[in-house]
């Protein structure tokens, strides 16, 4: 995984330098067909990122958030999945918490990965079955069992009250970008994620093989592996842990989707 290496994550800083850019002089905001935000630096990182993979590795598929999906990527041997910025909203408004999120799969299973987040300057990246990093140094999932767990909440799912049920016993922190927030998992400063609501396949791969290479689980809410590369790009949940509270995240969601 050199050679990718070398190529991904310069590409993702030099996009990430345009983002930050973009943020000190203005972009432009729309609203897609299903009422998401799309900024100009979303399409500005993706053309980025399209174009250099497309260069230097022109036998490979790409399923990208802001591209029109191919269904040829499904007959390719690897396939990069990417989300050009993930926690769009909270770019817009300035809150440092979204990043630029990328892994490459092949045969179902993230392979590489790479977490950016241009204001924070954090570089996560994994290789699997070699671990996970963070600008170079070794990361790990929290490893000792608790009673309280930090939970990291979606902002959107926080405000609908989706978290209020878990408050009464755990520490809640309310995160943008499900990407950033698995990335934080597999940091150890948080011990679990998760949203039981669908997820599509760009938000989480990535942050799927930085939690596992770090010692941590990733499932669905029905403890079953994430497929990727898939013709069905939604994914029905996504629950990350550290290994050390895995059970105990379960019971936790068990109980009160009872």
């Amino acid at each position: 995984m050199n050679k990718e290496l070398s190529i991904l994550l310069p590409a993702m800083r030099a996009a990430g330098s345009a983002v930050l850019h973009l943020q000190k002089t203005g972009f432009g905001v729309e609203r897609k067909a299903n009422n998401d935000l799309v900024t100009e630096a979303d399409l500005l990182v993706n053309d980025m990122i399209m174009t250099k993979l497309a260069e230097n590795f022109p036998d490979d598929g790409c399923l990208s958030e802001e591209s029109k999906d191919h269904p040829a990527r499904l007959s390719k041997q690897r396939v990069w999945i990417i989300d050009p910025i993930d926690g769009t909203i909270e770019f817009a408004n300035g809150v440092p918490e979204y990043a630029i999120s990328i892994a490459l799969v092949e045969n179902s299973q993230p392979i590489l990965a790479a977490i950016y987040n241009p204001a924070t300057e954090e570089m996560f990246h994994a290789i699997k079955n070699h671990g996970a990093w963070l600008n170079d140094q070794p990361l790990a999932c929290i490893k000792e069992p608790a009673q309280d767990f930090l939970l990291l909440a979606s902002r959107s799912e926080y405000k609908r009250g989706e978290w209020s049920r878990y408050e009464k016993q755990h520490r809640i922190q309310q995160i943008g970008s499900i990407a950033y927030k698995m990335a934080l998992v597999a940091a150890g400063r948080a011990h679990a994620t998760f949203s039981l609501g669908p997820k599509n396949e760009w938000d989480v791969a990535a942050g799927t093989l930085l939690v596992t290479e770090a010692g941590g689980l990733v499932s669905d809410k029905y403890q079953q592996p994430l497929l990727f590369n898939q013709s069905q790009v939604l994914l029905n949940s996504v629950i990350a842990t550290a290994a050390s509270c895995h059970a105990q995240i379960f019971a936790l969601i068990g109980s009160e989707e009872k």
